[in-house]
């Protein structure tokens, strides 16, 4: 495993940041990190990173212990704090060869990062007359200058604008074909397009650890039709395993069932056995959003 964290227990004075969290990431995953503010979320990224040490428990990244092994993992992590450090006056270029003599990494490097990030048509620049993005790429550049086998990127896209968002998204979703990836976020949109598992935390204890597709089953799905007139929601609740149903407006009604086999010909059957006729009929998953508020109120 790239990351085991097992019991990892933060106290702050009278208050309990995490509380014996345990999970493991593989090589190769790109794992959405969520949880409301204040859930403990920074807290274990800046454990994982060697910044703060652990009350109790233990974690270890690529075997190395971050109570004992700090320099060992240091070398092998790649890290992207939610305020991204950046010297502001200094030009792109002369920012990374900086980090790159701190990591003792080879000046060869710098070239790769810009170009792999997308830095090129601003790395002329000083820090300071670029972009968000073009900021948020430069902090990705140095988090990648010495290699790392395992990235840590806290609210990597924060305050990006759409275009930016996409840009960033297909460069982390790139580099994690090679690398372990530890996101947080509190975009769910951004976890769906880019992450192949989550991991939710609240009021520091963890709630769920499932990949997307699993996190889904089992849950209740969502059928919205629009007939050519209105009809009673009592009628519609004839139906096998519905929960509920709401007119939502006009003759559009939304019908919630208990299952997550899709309910769409049953609705087509009962609609068709009572005279009913159908003008749309679509199926929504439950989207990632309720979930997080279902796990995390």
């Amino acid at each position: 495993m790239s990351i085991e964290v097992s019991n990892l227990t933060k106290t702050f004075g009278s208050q309990k940041a995490l509380n014996n969290v345990s999970f493991s990431i593989k090589k190769g995953e790109i794992v959405g990190f969520l949880g409301p503010n204040g859930a403990g979320k920074s807290t274990t990224m800046k454990i994982l990173t060697t910044f703060l040490k652990a009350t109790e428990g233990k974690a270890t990244v690529n075997g190395f212990d971050v109570e004992t092994e700090q320099k060992n993992i240091q070398q092998c992590i790649g890290y992207l704090p939610e305020h991204n450090p950046l010297y502001l006056d200094m030009y792109v270029k002369e920012y990374l060869a900086f980090n790159a003599k701190i990591y003792g990494s080879p000046k060869t490097n710098i070239e790769s990062v810009i170009t792999l990030t997308g830095l090129t048509p601003e790395a002329h620049k000083k820090i300071g007359q670029l972009s968000k993005g073009y900021r948020q790429r430069v902090g990705l550049a140095a988090a990648l200058l010495h290699e790392p086998d395992v990235l840590i990127l806290d609210e990597p896209t924060t305050g990006l604008d759409p275009n930016q968002l996409v840009e960033i998204r297909k460069l982390i979703k790139e580099v994690g074909k090679e690398k372990t990836v530890l996101l947080s976020t509190h975009i769910m949109q951004e976890v769906e397009a880019i992450c192949d598992r989550v991991i939710i935390i609240n009021k520091g204890e963890l709630v769920a650890d499932e990949n997307l597709h699993n996190l889904r089953k089992g849950q209740q799905q969502i059928v919205e039709v629009e007939f050519d007139y209105r009809v009673e929601e009592a009628f519609l609740k004839q139906m096998p395993k519905v929960l509920n149903a709401e007119n939502k407006y006009g003759f559009v009604y939304e019908i919630t069932f208990d299952t997550e086999v899709d309910m769409r010909p049953k609705v087509f059957d009962f609609a068709h056995d009572n005279g009913l006729k159908i003008l749309q009929l679509n199926q929504q998953n439950k989207s990632l959003e309720s979930l997080f508020r279902e796990l995390t109120s």
